[in-house]
Parts: C-alpha cells; structure tokens; sequence
C-alpha cells in the first residue's frame, strides 16, 4: 500500500513536471525576450518598431540577437536626433498633443460655465426667477461638480 502511494505521488509529480515546467520556462523566456521592447517602448525611443522586430528575430535565431536588442533599447538615439531632430517616437509626440487639446478643451468649457453662471446670476436682477430657471441653474452646478469631480479623479492617475 505504501510503494502504491509513493508511486502514485512520483507520477503525479512527473506529469506535473513535465507539462508545466515547460510553460512557465517558455512563459518566462517569452517574458525576458520581449523586454528590451517594453523598455524602448516606455523611453519612447524613436526605433522602437525596430527594436521589436530584432526582438523577433532573435527568437528565430536562438536568442544571440537579443543583447543587441538590449543595448539599442538603453542607447540614446544621437543619430537620429542629428537626422530628425527629435530623440522620441511620433507617438510620443501625439500623446502630448492630444493632452494638450483635451486640456484647452476643459479650459474652454469651464469658461462657459462660468459665462453662463454669471448670466444666470444676472437675471433675478432684471426681474423674478421662475422655478424653471432655478432647477436650470440647479443642473448646471450639478454638471460643474459632475465635471471637478471627474477631473480631479482622472488626474489622480496620470
């Protein structure tokens, strides 16, 4: 009975050996080779396509290519500053520009929020406000904190 359940315990153990040292070796070459694409990608280096397809390609050829993947991911990128005059990926560039129209488009919208409060506080001076105009002005400061509250989380996590 107890060589049965040693027996059973060993192939057990070899099954699980066997298929899943495989995977997570396999796992973790993926993981260590894609690497120098992650880094090139988070520096925005401007050969970041590049660096990604030497990445593939040292799959292929058995892994020798990948310390030159290594090196030009950390490399500053001197050459193509002289010949583009910029050491960051397009991308890089497009993010930034996208951020700043998205924050001229919050400036100009919290300017005509502004405008229409004061126009709003405006006109119980020409004359009585209505309930109509009341639940108005109501939703309108509800869309304000709505707008403040959804920026100041977003901007958390950036």
């Amino acid at each position: 009975m107890n060589d049965s359940l040693q027996d059973r315990i060993a192939t057990g153990l070899a099954i699980f050996v066997l298929f899943l040292v495989p995977v997570v070796g396999i796992g973790l070459f993926w993981m260590v080779h894609v690497l120098p694409e992650k880094i090139a990608e988070k520096r925005h280096h401007p050969q970041k396509d590049a660096i990604r397809i030497l990445c593939l390609l040292s799959l292929v050829f058995g892994g020798m290519l990948w310390p030159f993947a290594w090196l030009w991911a950390y490399s500053k990128p001197v050459l193509h500053k002289l010949a583009y005059g910029t050491d960051k990926h397009d991308d890089y560039y497009r993010e930034k520009d996208a951020e700043v129209q998205a924050t001229t488009e919050n400036e100009w919208l919290r300017h005509e929020l502004g405008q229409l409060r004061l126009d709003l506080e405006a006109l119980p001076e020409r004359g009585e406000v209505s309930d109509s105009l009341r639940q108005v002005k109501r939703r309108i400061a509800d869309l304000e904190q709505r707008h403040l509250l959804s920026h100041s989380s977003s901007d958390g996590l950036h």
